[in-house]
């Protein structure tokens, strides 16, 4: 059946709840008014946008779509919408998209078109290669003949229908919803909808109508209902079947699963065209019949990283087995044991463990993928059974062959000439076994060749390669190129090497005589009942598993190592951290203007498209240069006139950006600008900071070589660039300021002026020095200074100037020449007065002119030459705000490094930014700035006195722009306070205000761009006129207007634009914020709504886009996506569009749906996503055209598709805490980024700032994956598909983007337990698995090693610490310790034992971090940093965090559970109460660090080597040291954590919550509630997670089973009675407690006095048990406390194990035993933990000590946190 609806256009009122758009609606254009070609509009000057609209209308000979009255403004998009189905919006939306990408597009041809009004087909052809590769892709993958149709013809008919497939393709996507995350599907829907398109085209006949064709699903909203509503539902339907992602991954579909349904030819056959809702595809089939999992089954199973990265694990267990043969035989070296043909034998059994390892790996394959096979998959089961087989095979064919070698020699009793043969039969089973190997090393070798066969579609080649491979869609052809092949193979190489080599002489070698002397001890006295006693086995086992542990994980330490050095090499080449500080930049400023100049400002485009060589050549020439200062690159800048002025207009912004920000102040700002060239000034005006001393220097050199020539002196002078300058400056300032307060046409201004020019002709001759006493310059210039300073002051004493000028005078004309010259011959020579009688007294006094006070530009000048003569300060401290220094270096530093030439603006590649917001913070409101903490700390205090400079310049600010009073701040100015206190917060409004910058950026670049000479010289005056007038206005782009004047003034360049740059500016970038909850908050008056709609306000390129939900009664809701914008001329918010979704938007992880459902509103080539804690810089913005050329470039054989670039994390200085979380995050970012890029090439995507390839991503599923719990960490999935497509990530360092971190331990705690959390889904995750078998083997490596890797050994680390004490205690608990070194052939068993203390990773963890610093900031501050971490317990930190990795990482992986956890971006001043840290804390570290402590004290009481005390120290420091960390770390980290006060109300408040037993309560107030909430992942786990809980809790029971036989009750018996008996002790326990608690409950609220005796017969009982053990066995007192180390241990491990069993037990009487147990195990526990806090607080001094360690960096900047916190404010 067709599903047709009449096709209306408008929209019903049932349907629609707006109102239908009216003439006045449809103006709401979003960037371009495409409605309205003839409006006044920016962008519209440009013929591009034109020819690109006009191309949409050619659609007159076009067979119109029936039943609509067709009107002559509808175009191509209105003709595909009719006839399709699609929303009218979404129809407007895509419309614009298309118009605005050609236009674009074609504004960058090079050659430019010949026609501009006319769209170039070579635009639009290149445009649909790449939007519609992937479909073409898939076409070909499935061998189906793509329905693009065109003909080799270049005529308008053949643009047409190019143009017709490109906009069908993106009205599919823009209404796509939910389904743009299974982009195949897509494909499948575009492959049916284009065949209609080539019907309706080729004006087909239908067969059953006899009419001409029309589509078979079209009408209103068609599209929507009979498209994706359908596929939606099942999508929603299997998400709800997760259980809210609680269900096992295998039990449900995800997006991944639907998607790769149409990898396979199947989704033919079913689903047909029009979709068949009878499909067992879709949701309305029952279950049972319904399509399963597709592609791939996510099973929970410990063994996936085995399973994903076998290569790796077989590589290491073949090289441990390896190994462990020939260290056994003893020699020195390894290669002398194989000179004993024994031993070479021996070495073959590697190939039996390669084929078991290969058999488990097919077991593993089976086991988790059975459930694919259906009848239509059913050669996917016998490609599993015949792995199985084959693998088994091998394993048998092997083992056989071993033996019969082996009995052969054994028969001879030597290698005889059989034995041998039977080695070579057994070497060329091997060969047969190794041919697959041997090829993929040759194809390797050749990545070109394996590339071209793995992307061949032919059926020829799957049926070779069936075997190894499932036959996906993605994964094929990800090999790199030879170059880089190479060189990350070397890295490996050079890694692998040295891990093989340590850990074969350091590891397994120094571990065989202590096995063999084990081994060999024989008579071992057994203190307890042995199971496995004859050979020590057992012992051995124990004494290799840590050493083991740490093998398997010891390759991450190597590769943290030679990857540290590898990125600082990198890092040197690139040239970063050259310019590290402000005294470097002076150095280098010259050519600072010159390489700005370079970057920044784009050269004339040659006609050729391509980049000549020449050109290349020349660039790398001209930047050698700039980079080493080689020739005189500044002269050139100096020469022109236009240059310098367009430099200084950069620079002067970039600092105007730094005031605006108030990391600067308005003195900072004078002297760090560069003001324009007046005054007749001939050099280039340095910044004040540049010439401050220079100017008493050349004084000095002038007075010294008083006699020496002219040129000598000059020469002297001009060695040093800025003091040339600022002679000349000075010089050329005074003539003029002199020539203005002496007034013109007096006959003293013509003996001024005839004086310099008597001064200028000596110089001119070169006889200055023989003309004039260079000795007087001192006292004019004494003489000089008097009279700038006078004339600096409000009120000028008239006077007291005459008498400076007379002086000046007198030193000039009478001091200042060698030769005297007479009056007469003065007034001869014009420099005295003509009328002798006239008295000398008076010159000057009837002469002065002094400029008005607001001549702002004069004052401004003069106070700069002032600086210049007075200045003796070097001013190495300015700025003196850190943050201004870091960034001003940082971007001076930058122009240095290699990046492309900047494009023109109008040339340049267009660009979107994307942030997801939810409902965080916008502006911080007044009271959360004024409300106080229990310490009596507001949050604004707080800041102010961290940020004291930005506080001091923030009030300056305020008082130039009018206020008058400090207190005047919350009345007149609290909005700018807020804004002020936002900024410095993580808050939207500081994003929005970071990202804004792009747009600032962009319009001056495109005024500089299109700027004539004149413009720029007029410009420059203009400014100066204006700019000065600057610092007296209110002046305040960051969004936060504190009056109607402040949102109208423009400031610098702005003032010079003509109007053109705003278009080219919207043209090229656009900010879509997606709010999603913007509706909800509008319509509930949110503060927060109001607050968004004043950035959309004050943001000209700001667009918000959210879901508006809409009721139509009962429950029937309808959802849209909105996207509105604020309208400057209707001075209202306007909405856009408005696209109707197919239902709620949500369904999987909430960012990346967000993401999506805004993404269509995006614009341009590239997209930026932004979190919501980042920021930006201006300076920063002004470089990204240059970033963007780089999708131009190759990097390897691919171009890039993700353009990664560096964070600045700028919460570093909140506190130590935030500083150690921003350090190690800084090496990630930087230093690991850079090796992950080049040379590993396995660089993903962590995340923001990553610059997408739009087009590239559109049409492969977006920028994120969005499955429940499976892509929790939702942004590495973007980068994972990526590179499984055949992507490109690269990273580049000469841009940052900054960001905020979380900065308080329990927010760190959340964040990478989320992380964590995350990576233990990845595990799972198909991608990962595919990633783990498609790359080569060594980028394999990278990859494990910098992803899931690192979480994985991280866990690893911490099993090794467990089991290394759990073996040492059974050592020691069972006797082989006390024998073994009892043995006299084994006396240093202990020591050697020890060797394992390389799990100390600390400071291999640390080694990025420090190199990292190195590079940037020098070695010794470097290392200065390193050592103030130490002593400010950042080994605590790291310690701790390793815990929480090791935590949810295996937790995830056995159980499940992962979900997102909201940190809050907050300012850490509050206090937690030690409940919080508790309920966070106590499984994760308390419990595990309790434990481990018990484990050390048992050890140390009964092991024999503790009276060796050296020995007994070394081994167990580090534990006791993870011990601590894991349990003081909270409190050492915590305001106030050891307050002693504090600490007793904490107890009491944990107290109460471990006895509050109300009803519905949450887990912060009932300690039950909370109890049931941690064993949440038990209820969801596995048979196989149950299972493995089970074992291990298994492990506390070891306590008992070692310590009853130590007590002294036992008489030393090791019979196994000993230990049955003890559980006597157990019960008797347990009895005792239920008796009590039953009394309790019976008698202790009425019949009290029956409670009490209860009490005292139990204690009577107890007593007189306790008195005849003491009488008749040989029981002591102290076993009472030895056996509560044994029984406590064996409680806990049977509640953990009766947790697991809770859906048995729950409904039987022991479970409210097992409740009561457990409060009172957590209220233990938390007194111990309690213990050392307390006795901490007790301690006079600790408190302040804590408060120094964590708010250290804050103290060094002036935060006199002892008062804060102790509540005592000093304002």
């Amino acid at each position: 059946m067709r599903q047709r609806q009449y096709p209306t256009r408008g929209r019903d009122a049932f349907h629609a709840p707006p109102p239908p758009p009216t003439p006045m609606q449809e103006v709401n254009y979003n960037i371009i008014p495409i409605h309205d070609l003839l409006t006044e509009h920016p962008s519209l000057r440009y013929p591009e946008v034109r020819a690109a609209a006009a191309a949409l209308r050619h659609v007159s000979d076009l067979r119109k779509p029936p039943f609509i009255p067709w009107e002559p403004r509808y175009d191509l998009m209105d003709w595909l919408g009719y006839f399709f189905g699609f929303q009218n919006d979404n129809v407007r939306n895509q419309r614009e998209h298309i118009v605005l990408h050609l236009a674009n597009s074609q504004m960058r041809l090079n050659p430019p078109s010949s026609s501009p009004g006319t769209l170039d087909q070579s635009v639009l052809r290149k445009f649909r290669r790449k939007l519609l590769q992937n479909y073409s892709s898939w076409c070909s993958f499935l061998c189906r003949r793509p329905q693009i149709i065109l003909s080799s013809r270049r005529d308008e008919t053949t643009l047409r229908r190019e143009l017709l497939y490109v906009a069908l393709f993106l009205l599919i996507w823009g209404e796509s919803a939910n389904l743009r995350f299974v982009p195949e599907c897509i494909c499948y829907i575009y492959h049916h909808m284009a065949m209609e398109l080539n019907y309706i085209l080729d004006e087909k006949i239908d067969e059953d109508t006899g009419r001409p064709f029309v589509p078979l699903i079209s009408g209103d909203r068609a599209f929507l209902k009979y498209v994706v509503m359908p596929i939606y539902q099942t999508i929603k339907v299997e998400a709800e079947s997760s259980r809210n992602g609680t269900a096992p991954h295998s039990a449900w579909r995800n997006y991944d699963d639907i998607n790769e349904y149409f990898w396979g030819r199947r989704c033919f056959r079913s689903l047909k065209w029009p979709i068949e809702i009878g499909s067992n595809f879709f949701s309305n089939v029952s279950k049972r019949n319904r399509v399963g999992k597709t592609g791939f089954v996510e099973q929970r199973l410990f063994w996936n990283v085995f399973r994903s990265f076998d290569r790796l694990f077989i590589m290491l267990i073949l090289f441990l087995q390896a190994a462990v043969i020939v260290a056994w035989v003893g020699t020195d070296l390894p290669w002398q044991a194989l000179d004993v043909r024994d031993n070479q034998v021996q070495l073959l059994s590697v190939f039996i463990t390669w084929g078991g390892l290969r058999f488990l790996q097919s077991l593993l394959d089976a086991g988790t993928q059975y459930s694919l096979v259906t009848r239509e998959t059913m050669w996917l089961c016998v490609r599993m059974v015949l792995k199985s087989l084959v693998a088994l095979m091998w394993t048998v064919v092997f083992g056989v062959l071993y033996g019969r070698i082996w009995s052969q020699k054994n028969a001879d009793q030597t290698w005889s000439d059989e034995a041998n043969r039977r080695i070579v039969t057994f070497l060329e089973a091997v060969l047969a076994f190794v041919i697959p190997e041997l090829l993929s090393i040759v194809l390797f070798i050749l990545p070109w060749i394996r590339n071209l066969i793995e992307e061949l579609d032919w059926p020829a080649v799957y049926i070779l390669t069936w075997w190894f491979y499932t036959r996906i869609f993605v994964g094929r052809g990800l090999r790199e190129g030879l170059v880089d092949n190479i060189k990350y193979t070397l890295f490996w190489i050079v890694v692998l090497v040295s891990k093989f080599s340590f850990s074969y002489f350091l590891q397994i070698k120094p571990l065989v005589e202590p096995t063999k002397a084990l081994l060999s001890v024989q008579r071992v006295e057994y203190r307890w009942h042995e199971f496995f006693g004859g050979k020590n086995r057992v012992s051995v086992v124990f004494l290799w598993i840590p050493v083991v542990l740490i093998y398997l994980m010891d390759l991450q330490i190597w590769y943290s190592i030679f990857s540290s050095a590898v990125g600082a090499t990198i890092g040197l080449f690139s040239h970063l951290g050259e310019i590290r500080n402000i005294e470097q930049l002076r150095l280098r400023f010259q050519f600072f203007a010159s390489a700005l100049q370079f970057n920044l400002m784009p050269e004339e485009q040659l006609l050729s498209p391509k980049a000549t060589l020449v050109r290349k050549l020349r660039d790398a020439i001209r930047r050698f240069k700039l980079r080493y200062g080689l020739g005189q690159v500044y002269k050139k800048v100096e020469s022109s006139q236009v240059e310098t002025t367009r430099f200084a207009m950069i620079w002067n912004e970039i600092i105007s950006s730094f005031r605006e920000e108030d990391i600067i102040s308005d003195r900072e700002l004078e002297l760090l600008e560069l003001p324009p060239n007046f005054w007749n000034i001939r050099v280039i005006r340095w910044p004040c900071i540049l010439l401050c001393n220079e100017l008493l220097l050349a004084l000095s050199q002038a007075t010294e070589l008083e006699d020496a020539p002219d040129q000598w002196l000059w020469l002297k002078v001009c060695k040093n660039e800025y003091r040339r300058c600022a002679v000349i400056e000075a010089y050329d300032s005074i003539k003029y300021l002199l020539l203005t307060v002496v007034k013109v046409g007096t006959e003293e201004n013509n003996i001024v002026s005839k004086n310099f020019e008597e001064i200028e002709n000596y110089m001119h001759i070169e006889k200055l020095t023989d003309e004039y006493k260079m000795t007087i310059l001192p006292q004019i210039h004494a003489q000089l200074i008097s009279l700038v300073e006078l004339l600096m002051k409000p009120e000028k004493d008239q006077s007291k100037a005459v008498d400076i000028l007379q002086a000046l005078y007198e030193l000039s004309v009478r001091e200042f020449p060698r030769k005297k010259r007479s009056a007469a011959m003065l007034r001869h020579e014009g420099l005295a007065p003509r009328s002798s009688t006239s008295d000398e007294g008076l010159l000057f006094e009837n002469a002065l002119y002094f400029p008005d006070a607001e001549d702002v530009f004069f004052y401004r000048q003069l106070r700069r030459l002032h600086t210049m003569l007075s200045s003796k300060d070097s001013m190495r401290s300015v700025p003196v705000n850190m943050e201004a220094r870091r960034r001003i270096a940082f971007f001076s530093n930058s122009l240095f490094m290699n990046m492309p030439r900047a494009p023109y603006v109008e040339k340049m590649l267009a660009f979107s930014v994307l942030t997801p917001y939810y409902d965080e913070d916008v502006v911080y409101g007044k009271e959360m700035l004024r409300s106080e903490n229990e310490d009596g700390i507001s949050t604004l205090f707080y800041l102010q006195k961290i940020y004291a400079d930005e506080w001091k310049n923030f009030l300056e600010r305020m008082h130039r722009e009018g206020m008058e009073n400090d207190d005047d701040i919350w009345s007149e100015k609290v909005r700018d306070l807020r804004f002020w206190a936002s900024y410095r917060g993580q808050t939207l409004s500081r994003t929005v205000r970071g990202m804004m910058y792009y747009y600032r950026a962009l319009k001056m670049l495109a005024f500089l761009d299109s700027a004539s000479e004149m413009d720029i010289r007029m410009g420059s005056q203009e400014l100066a006129s204006h700019g000065s007038h600057r610092l007296n206005s209110g002046l305040d782009r960051t969004g936060a207007p504190s009056s109607r004047r402040l949102l109208r003034t423009k400031s610098g360049v702005s003032n010079l634009f003509k109007g053109h740059e705003y278009g080219s500016a919207l043209m090229k970038f656009t900010y879509v914020i997606t709010c999603q909850l913007y509706g909800q908050q509008k319509a509930k008056k949110d503060n927060r709504a109001e607050e968004i709609f004043n950035l959309l306000k004050n943001n000209e390129s700001l667009r918000v886009a959210y879901v508006d939900e809409v009721c139509l009664g009962y429950d029937t809701v309808e959802y849209y996506s909105v996207l509105v914008k604020y309208d400057q001329q209707l001075q209202r918010e306007v909405e856009i569009y408005r696209i109707m979704l197919p239902g709620p938007l949500k369904i999987g992880e909430g960012k990346p749906e967000n993401q999506n459902h805004a993404i269509i509103f995006t614009r341009g080539d590239a997209l930026q996503t932004i979190d919501m804690n980042q920021d930006h810089y201006f300076e920063e913005a002004l470089k990204m055209r240059n970033l963007l050329e780089e999708f131009n470039n190759y990097y390897g054989i691919r171009k890039p598709t993700i353009l990664g670039v560096r964070e600045n994390i700028f919460s570093g200085s909140v506190s130590s805490l935030a500083w150690f979380m921003s350090a190690q995050e800084t090496s990630f970012v930087t230093l690991g980024q850079r090796v992950l890029a080049n040379p590993l090439k396995v660089r993903m995507h962590y995340g923001h700032p990553d610059v997408f390839d739009r087009f590239w991503f559109l049409p492969r599923g977006g920028i994120s994956k969005a499955s429940k719990v499976i892509n929790i960490s939702e942004d590495i999935f973007a980068g994972f598909n990526c590179t499984l497509r055949g992507g490109n990530v690269t990273h580049h360092e000469y841009l940052q983007v900054a960001k905020g971190r979380d900065v308080g331990l329990n927010q760190i705690a959340m964040f990478e337990a989320k992380v964590a959390s995350g990576n233990g889904e990845q595990v799972l995750s198909r991608d990962v698995y595919r990633l783990g078998h498609r790359l080569d083997f060594f980028r394999m490596l990278s990859f494990f090693y910098t992803t899931v890797g690192f979480y994985f050994n991280s866990l690893i680390v911490v099993l090794t610490v467990y089991t290394f004490l759990w073996c040492r205690l059974y050592l020691a608990l069972s006797g082989i310790e006390k024998a073994a070194l009892n043995s006299s052939d084994n006396e240093a068993l202990g020591t050697i034992l020890n060797q394992q203390f390389i799990i100390q990773l600390g400071l291999f963890t640390a080694l990025p971090m420090i190199v990292e610093n190195s590079l940037e900031h020098g070695f010794l501050p470097a290392v200065w940093d390193f050592l103030t971490m130490q002593l400010q317990l950042a080994s605590f930190f790291y310690t701790f965090s390793l815990g929480t990795r090791a935590h949810f990482f295996g937790r995830t992986i056995l159980h499940g559970g992962a979900k997102y956890r909201a940190t809050g971006r907050g300012f850490v001043v509050q206090h937690k109460s030690f409940a919080e840290n508790y309920r966070q804390y106590a499984r994760s570290h308390f419990v595990k660090a309790i434990e481990l402590g018990v484990i050390l004290i048992v050890y140390s009481v009964h092991s024999p080597m503790a009276k060796y005390t050296f020995v007994y120290i070394a081994m167990s420091i580090s534990s006791w040291f993870l011990v601590v960390s894991w349990i003081m770390s909270p409190f050492v980290f915590n305001p106030s954590g050891f307050d002693w006060l504090k600490t007793v109300y904490d107890f009491e408040d944990f107290i109460n919550w471990i006895w509050y037993k109300g009803v519905f309560t949450k887990a912060d107030q009932s300690w039950e509630t909370w109890w049931y909430e941690e064993q949440d992942h038990l209820r969801t786990t596995g048979l196989w997670g149950k299972l493995l809980e089970i074992i291990l809790d298994l492990r506390f029971f070891l306590f008992q089973y070692g310590i009853v036989y130590q007590l002294r009750i036992t008489d030393n018996d090791t019979s196994i009675a000993v230990y049955l008996v003890s559980w006597i002790y157990m019960l008797v326990a347990v009895g005792i407690y239920v008796i009590l608690a039953y009394a309790q409950d019976k008698y202790a609220a009425k019949d009290h006095i029956y409670y009490r005796l209860v009490q005292l017969l139990v204690i009577v009982l107890t007593v007189l048990v306790v008195v005849l053990l003491l009488k008749f066995t040989k029981f002591q007192f102290v076993d009472l406390f030895t056996s509560l180390l044994a029984f406590i241990p064996t409680g806990w491990g049977i509640l953990l194990i009766a947790q697991v069993l809770r859906s048995f037990l729950q409904s039987s009487v022991v479970w409210d035993t097992v409740v009561s147990l457990s409060r009172l195990y957590d209220l233990l526990f938390g007194v111990v933990v309690m213990v050392p806090v307390a006795l901490l607080s007790w301690l006079p001094g600790f408190q302040s000590m804590q408060t120094r360690i964590l708010f250290n960096e804050a103290f060094s900047r002036g935060l006199q946190i002892s008062r804060i916190i102790s509540g005592k404010k000093s304002n």
